[in-house]
């Protein structure tokens, strides 16, 4: 892809990752669309940024949503509401047609690091962790709603140019380097360099249909 300028619509603008990513894409000088609960805690000022009041659980007017959208970008996760629906993937399988509709194309989804690939294993360190660690934090109900999410794109979504960013990520401090796609690696990586990172990888046409793990270039 050319160094063009692009509109984004973020889901998630307002979670850790989110945040940093609509500040990427505002300052190389792209419009960013976000669908917020309280546009009013929003505290970035610009004219690029459009916020629209609403969110992924109820939202219908989809169509009026995408107009004018290069690329779409969904860094959700609400731990509590997934651990008993597959909130997010309720919330794809609407999204994906409206994208179709408006001949959008591109679409980005943030998953965990600990999601299972479609028709996949994890790797045995990888899956007793899952286990045992995110198990005990609560967080089974998110990897398996982004499993739900994966099997959709992959099923039910091939005309889509969609990749899947299984993440690590641990806190917000300052940048630790540089993150690149994997299958095998992983590290687990500040919001800021995943914002980043996320921002590179929509325009990278060999991520597309990709559902890769991230890590640190030394």
């Amino acid at each position: 892809m050319t160094s063009s300028k692009y509109t984004y619509l973020v889901f998630g603008a307002t979670g850790r990752t989110g945040r940093h990513f609509v500040s990427i894409a505002l300052n190389e000088g792209h419009k960013v669309t976000a669908l917020v609960r309280n546009p009013e805690k929003v505290d970035t000022k610009n004219s690029d940024l459009k916020l629209i009041k609403g969110s992924v659980l109820d939202y219908q007017d989809f169509d009026k949503l995408l107009s004018g959208v290069d690329f779409v970008i969904c860094m959700l996760g609400d731990a509590e509401l997934q651990k008993t629906e597959n909130v997010n993937a309720i919330f794809v399988e609407k999204l994906i047609p409206a994208m179709r509709r408006n001949g959008i194309r591109r679409l980005l989804y943030q998953a965990g690091g600990f999601t299972r690939p479609y028709k996949k294993s994890l790797p045995l360190m990888f899956w007793l962790l899952k286990q045992t660690l995110v198990r005990f934090a609560g967080l089974i109900g998110q990897h398996r709603d982004n499993e739900a999410v994966v099997k959709y794109l992959v099923e039910e979504a091939a005309d889509i140019e969609w990749m899947v960013h299984r993440a690590g990520i641990a806190g917000d401090g300052n940048s630790k380097g540089t993150l690149r796609r994997s299958k095998t690696k992983f590290s687990i990586a500040t919001f800021a360099d995943c914002a980043r990172y996320n921002y590179e990888l929509l325009k990278d046409d060999s991520a597309i249909h990709s559902c890769d793990l991230s890590y640190y270039v030394k």
